[in-house]
């Protein structure tokens, strides 16, 4: 290939509305602003899904007015610079800002006043969501235009438009076969540019006419997309989670493969499963905790991959596990309750009392032990004085909960009622 020529995913660039495939929320955005109603807007989405081209295009509709700023070299020097340059002009300046999420907040902060006072129209790019790595002042201005993964159907049509527009690509007189070029499609896991350039890489170096899928090995390596601090992180956990939540076995483990496949942190899907383990399954499978933890030791000892197998295990086995989040509702209540009672005291029965001068006040007067009488015990009120007794943690019906339950209605029952095996607290 000639050292002078481009990247052909630069070189076929779209360069018409019409010829931007796969996005309609953003051909919509692009035709009003062809029809000259500009407004600020923000182009959100995972690499190649086509952010760049519709800057492209936009530039193509006003190439007086159109300034580019990379977030990581400009800043808002440039942006001042720029709405000095176009001063003159009858249009607005509008400014495409890549990697916008890069910018910090004191950066964005100074150029809310040039997107408020409509001094610029601003275009900005980012790969992140916008609700967390743009500020809310400047977020409320734009508009938000998503751009999704592209379809492997629509990544093939991209193929396709190369192979048959590129100069360079058809001076090299070779084809592909629809298995391979559908192949081609398939890895590059939503991103067309990546997929383009993968096309040029296999033309270049495949010295065949026909190229076909065996031809491909070695060259179609590519790594899945997953970004460890951004949304697809947590989309990720957040699809394994709810799925163990619902105890869907397959879909469970297609999640968990997925982010390691991708590189995820392992001992981040380890902590999230011992949440699993208390927040979801809880009492109806106390073994759950175990076994979470006992994955975390085995993986730490074991190392990646073979540890990883103890990972599916307790995917597995978190999902089959029967379901309460009696522990989860009852750990919300409780803080609700101390935040709306604040800090009432100790029953002096409860007190420890080492010392003569907390005897003589009264500390542990009354107190009943336990082993020596337990139903006794069980009578006396352990909740703080005054403050009325509340049924904080209710167990479920699933498991091992229910014969929680069980004790605890019996129980419940008898400090109500004074009746059964538990005998009121003796007069004092």
């Amino acid at each position: 290939m000639p050292k002078q020529l481009p990247p052909l995913a630069f070189r076929v660039r779209p360069v018409r509305i019409d010829d931007l495939l796969g996005q309609d929320e953003a051909k919509a955005m692009l035709r009003d602003f062809a029809r000259g109603n500009l407004r600020s807007v923000l182009l959100w989405g995972p690499p190649g899904s086509g952010k760049t081209s519709v800057a492209s295009i936009v530039e193509r509709l006003y190439p007086d007015s159109f300034f580019t700023i990379h977030a990581v070299t400009g800043g808002v020097q440039e942006i001042r610079k720029v709405t000095g340059r176009a001063s003159q002009s009858e249009t607005k300046p509008i400014v495409f800002i890549d990697e916008i999420h890069r910018f910090n907040r004191v950066q964005q902060d100074a150029l809310l006043p040039f997107v408020e006072s409509g001094a610029i129209i601003l275009v900005g790019a980012t790969t992140e969501n916008p609700s967390f790595a743009i500020t809310s002042p400047l977020l409320s201005r734009n508009q938000v235009i998503v751009l999704k993964a592209l379809s492997a159907a629509v990544i093939e049509d991209i193929l396709r438009r190369a192979l048959a527009e590129d100069a360079f690509i058809i001076s090299l007189h070779r084809t592909m076969s629809d298995t391979c070029l559908a192949a081609v499609a398939r890895s590059a896991d939503g991103d067309a540019r990546a997929a383009l350039n993968l096309l040029e890489l296999i033309l270049t170096n495949i010295d065949k006419e026909t190229i076909e899928l065996d031809d491909l090995k070695g060259l179609m390596e590519r790594p899945l997309y997953h970004d460890r601090s951004g949304e697809n992180h947590y989309d990720l956990i957040s699809a394994f989670h709810k799925s163990v939540r619902a105890g869907d076995v397959e879909a469970s483990i297609y999640w968990l493969g997925r982010m390691l496949e991708a590189g995820e942190d392992r001992l981040f899907v380890l902590r999230r499963m011992i949440r699993i383990a208390s927040e979801d399954v809880g009492m109806a499978d106390p073994n759950a905790l175990r076994m979470a933890v006992s994955a975390k030791e085995a993986f730490t000892f074991v190392g990646s991959p073979e540890g990883e197998i103890a990972l599916y295990e307790t995917a597995i086995y978190l999902a089959c596990a029967p379901k309460s989040n009696a522990v989860y509702l009852a750990e919300k209540r409780v803080q609700k309750l101390i935040q709306t009672t604040g800090s009432p005291g100790v029953p002096l029965y409860l007190r420890n009392a080492p010392t003569r001068l907390m005897r003589e006040i009264g500390y542990g007067e009354g107190y009943i032990y336990a082993h020596d009488d337990p139903d006794g015990a069980l009578s006396l009120d352990y909740m703080p004085e005054g403050l009325p007794r509340t049924e904080l943690y209710r167990p479920g019906i699933a498991g091992v909960e229910k014969r929680i339950r069980e004790i605890l209605d019996a129980r419940r029952k008898a400090k109500r009622t004074g009746s059964g095996t538990y005998r009121k607290t003796p007069k004092q």
